[in-house]
């Protein structure tokens, strides 16, 4: 992963922080660390594990031992479980990795088979004497439609190990990965998935650079011509000059304000044949290299180690999708600012009990480009010190609805959706002080209803994003620095699906992390170390079939030290 190096330049010399080994690359085992341990600095996170069927799974051995030494792709055979046929009850992805101690920056990992993403995620920072392991797992169940064949897997995590600019960087990644494919049976019954998972990019491996609003990942896909539902599942993920979009401020104020920018608004943008077809806000990631490392030890920020993507629903296109010709897929993000990486895979459900399905758009209110609103209110005075805020908003509204002819009848969906953005950020800028106080909210209301005579399905999903960042660098009398830096990333999402008046199923995650750090520095800029270094992690979810998961764990001094279960409310 490329590293921003634009304004925070005393918490980026942490990156190459500690004493280093060889850089001979020398085969290392896999460390499997599934579950947390007190006083370790091994990262951990208190998502819950995928619960898993109470059939006998078959496993399949995507790699084992893998280094990660380069920037080439690792190839791997793939083949469906011969001792477990489809249709399965679940299949889980899950991987462990490890980093050798040393030097190395946060890398971002792709594990593909064929062009289909399983998974998505970074990795985790090594220090001198820290060589990190972790586990990851998810369902990707709704993937099973490209599991069912043999084929050639991807694993992409480019790092670099060598000496560059005079430093050295030796953190060597191994990973093992598998998917394990349950039985569907009497108790655990197959899932309705996807008949047809669609990659994209397909025509080259891996995320698609989007650079500029302009750019555009487009992909050329031809469906099935009983067509009646199609979601796309996105990743969008922030690098270089934009890995930490949100601290962007207005590009004519960058300069003083020592930032980037294009503001701090960033917003993935769908197309289908160049109509506006949906959108997907963007996610505040921050890898455990962001601003300040010791914010993320053990404890990484959200998401950070595995990635989940956004699902935009394009049933509305379906009846133009299944016409038989080819039609164009695009992605974009609007404000990109060198660069955005960009993924997706395209489900398609058919009509098993029709050859042809058509159909059309009734109605699309979706603009194509978002129009946001920029605040500025700075005081400089004559010595060049600066006060004051910067701001940006943007609030839009959509419908979007078509109609699909089945065999089962004509079936109208309609999308409506609000979606909200700010980031209000506070400057102090002087010869002793550099403060940047972000405050950012994210929100998406998606309303999806399914009409078919006078039934109707609701299917009602909010997402929330609030997110704080604090920088605050003080230089002392003597000259020596401190700097400290907070952070507070939510993650919450409802669902709420409906037959008319008649609920029908209610579920709730909340996943949050809050970290804090006071990073010392001599007169000389010579990096002394973190002090009161603390993070806790909160994650909760429960539905209303009653499932219920909650965990909290709180790190100090970047060790591991309480595991508690709390309430899932």
């Amino acid at each position: 992963m490329l590293q921003q190096t634009a304004r925070y330049v005393l918490p980026r010399v942490l990156f190459c922080a500690g004493l280093f080994a060889s850089t001979t690359l020398v085969p290392a085992q896999v460390v499997l660390t599934h579950g947390p341990q007190i006083g370790s600095s091994n990262p951990i996170t208190a998502d819950p594990p995928v619960e898993r069927p109470h059939t006998q799974p078959c496993t399949v051995q995507l790699f084992t031992n893998q280094a990660f030494a380069d920037f080439n792709i690792k190839d791997f055979s793939y083949a469906p479980p011969s001792g477990c046929h489809g249709p399965w009850a679940k299949v889980v992805f899950s991987a462990d990795f490890t980093v050798t101690a040393g030097r190395q920056f946060d890398r971002t990992a792709q594990f593909l088979i064929g062009n289909m993403n399983i998974y998505y995620g970074t990795t985790s920072e090594p220090r001198a004497t820290l060589s990190p392991s972790w586990h990851v797992e998810s369902d990707v169940t709704d993937l099973s439609a490209g599991l069912t064949t043999p084929q050639t897997g991807h694993a992409i995590l480019g790092n670099f190990v060598g000496v560059s600019g005079g430093v050295t960087y030796n953190g060597i990644i191994y990973a093992n990965a598998q998917l394990d494919f349950y039985p569907a049976d009497f108790r655990d019954r197959a899932p309705r998935v996807a008949d047809v998972v669609v990659p994209l990019p397909t025509a080259s491996v891996g995320a698609f650079t989007l650079n500029t609003t302009a750019d555009k990942l487009s992909q050329s896909v031809t469906l099935p011509r009983n067509t009646e539902e199609a979601y796309l599942d996105i990743f969008a993920q922030s690098q270089s000059s934009d890995e930490f979009w949100w601290t962007c401020v207005p590009s004519d104020v960058s300069s003083e304000l020592e930032s980037c920018g294009n503001t701090a608004f960033r917003e993935t943008e769908i197309t289908i044949d160049g109509t506006p077809a949906g959108i997907a806000p963007v996610y505040p990631w921050i890898y455990t290299g962001g601003v300040d490392p010791y914010l993320w030890e053990p404890i990484p920020g959200v998401q950070t180690l595995n990635f989940k993507p956004f699902r935009v629903n394009l049933t509305p296109f379906a009846g133009i999708l299944s016409d038989g010709n080819a039609h164009t897929v695009g992605i974009s993000v609007y404000n990109a600012n060198s660069y955005f990486l960009a993924a997706a895979n395209l489900l398609v459900f058919t009509d098993q009990h029709a050859q042809h399905t058509n159909g059309g758009l009734l109605n699309n209110t979706l603009a194509a480009a978002p129009a946001p609103v920029v605040s500025e209110n700075l005081n400089k005075d004559s010595s060049g010190n600066i006060t004051g805020t910067v701001g940006v908003s943007s609030a839009r509204s959509y419908s979007i609805s078509g109609w699909t002819t089945t065999s089962h009848g004509r079936v109208e969906t309609t999308v409506n959706a609000n979606v909200n953005f700010s980031n209000n950020q506070k400057f102090t800028i002087n010869s002793t002080q550099y403060i940047q106080d972000i405050a950012q909210s994210t929100s998406m209301d998606v309303s999806t209803t399914s009409r078919q005579g006078h039934l109707s399905t609701v299917d009602a999903t909010h997402y929330s994003y609030p997110f704080t960042f604090l920088i605050d660098e003080e230089v002392a009398s003597d000259g020596s620095i401190s700097e400290l830096n907070t952070s507070n990333q939510t993650y919450h999402l409802t669902e709420n699906k409906s037959l008319g008046f008649l609920p029908l199923f209610h579920s709730e995650v909340s996943n949050q992390v809050s970290s804090t750090d006071t990073d010392l520095f001599t007169a000389g800029g010579q990096f002394i170390g973190p002090s009161n270094a603390s993070n806790t992690q909160t994650y909760k979810e429960s539905n209303s079939f009653g499932h219920c998961y909650g965990k909290k764990l709180v790190s100090a001094s970047n060790k591991l030290a309480a595991v508690d279960d709390v309430s899932c409310h």
